[in-house]
């Protein structure tokens, strides 16, 4: 029976083949066994256990769609086809649902900037309530001093603490207080309402040079190279600033260039999907190629605006920093006017450090203006008086758009006056 163990020994002289046959006739062959099927109730009782009970079906839980106010990150399911394109990038469609959207009416999308800013707190509150509630925290520390107080010596020194702990900055601080007393002398300012007015349209005035309005149409198409640091909320404030510029009557086109950072791509998709906007990717790519064939589509599908994305980093990590410069490259070989809008993403949350950021991101691809964000969730809303003020050997780079919040609209352009004013409050 085990025979087939037992090998012939060959001679050094047989050949290969005949060891072979030799083997081959001693192997018998083995009949197959028929699988023994048991019952339930065998397999049961061979444990010592009784048999199992009949479970009921359970009836599919129907999942609920996502609503606008779900998750960035959470990228749809259904996305429509993918084209690959001759540099093996990728088209991704939006789906229907979302390309149906309608900009006019739904409340959502919405984005009129006269009727935004100047409507009442019913359905959410304007713009400026919404800026005074996120800047709460910054103008508690600002506007508090200025309630049951004298106008005396004691006040500025609270002020100029106040200024610098909201990282205005000794500079900014210094150039602040030192106008508030020429203005109160000149002007024999005696009620703390009125200084905090004083204060708050010195403010302004200081401000008003980080104040510039982001211009559509001078390129066809406009391209837009947005940096920033990891978790600075980079692919977020790209989906929000799609969806404003939508409201312009911009069409826009989406380049997932962060092609570092897992599920970025994905998240950038979502973000097309729910603004009806096409996203040109590659799974793993260079970015930028993705870049290049993102410049290439949005000009032959006459875009009004293409914003590219790129992987985060931060400035100290100089290879990435040079990767970010080879992206600028390529843009430029692509359509040698661009890109026509380099803009940094700050997180609001980093006080001092963002200026750090500004200077190194500045001196590495030449930044034509800043989106602030995240300024509901800090008391360091100062920052940007020193970025006016120019510290630290920061060039006071244009801040074009500002963040409170998490939903759509919370995006909006920089006004001084009215940041100046959510800060201290009104009388």
């Amino acid at each position: 029976m085990f025979s087939f163990f037992k090998r012939k020994k060959s001679s050094p002289e047989a050949p290969v083949a005949d060891v072979v046959a030799d083997i081959t006739q001693d192997t018998p062959e083995i009949a197959p066994v028929a699988p023994t099927e048991l019952p339930p109730e065998a397999l049961a009782t061979s444990a010592g256990q009784p048999p199992l009970p009949e479970v009921a079906p359970v009836a599919p839980t129907e999942i609920p769609a996502i609503s606008e106010a779900g998750l960035a990150g959470d990228a749809p399911e259904d996305v429509a086809s993918v084209q690959d394109d001759s540099r093996g990038g990728a088209t991704t469609q939006p789906p229907d649902p979302w390309s149906s959207m309608d900009l006019e009416t739904d409340p959502l999308a919405r984005l009129d900037q006269g009727e935004t800013r100047a409507s009442g707190d019913a359905g959410g509150g304007s713009w400026l309530s919404r800026l005074r509630r996120g800047l709460s925290r910054t103008g508690q520390s600002l506007g508090g001093l200025f309630v049951g107080v004298k106008v005396d010596e004691a006040l500025f020194e609270e002020l100029e603490t106040a200024l610098i702990m909201a990282d205005a900055g000794v500079d900014a601080t210094e150039t602040l207080i030192a106008a508030l007393r020429a203005r109160v002398r000149k002007q024999r300012l005696d009620q703390p309402e009125a200084v905090r007015d004083a204060l708050k349209d010195i403010l302004a005035n200081h401000l008003k040079v980080l104040e510039k309005p982001f211009v559509v149409g001078e390129a066809a198409p406009m391209v837009v190279m947005i940096a920033g640091v990891n978790g600075a909320g980079k692919t977020t404030s790209i989906g929000k600033l799609a969806h404003a510029l939508q409201a312009r009557k911009a069409s826009v086109l989406l380049a997932a260039g962060d092609t570092f950072r897992a599920a970025a791509r994905e998240q950038l998709v979502a973000w097309g999907s729910r603004n009806g906007v096409t996203v040109i990717a590659q799974e793993g790519g260079d970015p930028a190629a993705v870049a290049f064939d993102a410049v290439n589509a949005g000009r032959a599908r006459s875009a009004d605006v293409v914003l590219v994305d790129t992987a985060g980093r931060l400035p100290t990590q100089l290879h990435l920093m040079e990767e970010l410069k080879k992206i600028k490259r390529v843009i430029s070989k692509a359509d040698p006017s661009a890109p026509h809008e380099v803009l940094l993403v700050v997180d609001g949350n980093t006080g001092q450090n963002a200026l750090a950021q500004i200077r190194a991101f500045d001196a590495a691809l030449g930044l034509t203006g800043l989106i602030v964000t995240k300024l509901d969730g800090t008391a360091k809303g100062g920052t940007l008086a020193a970025v006016a003020a120019g510290s630290q050997g920061v060039r006071p780079v244009p801040v074009y758009w500002i963040g409170v919040g998490e939903a759509m609209q919370d995006l909006q352009p920089f006004v001084a006056a009215e940041f100046a004013e959510a800060l201290l409050g009104s009388r």
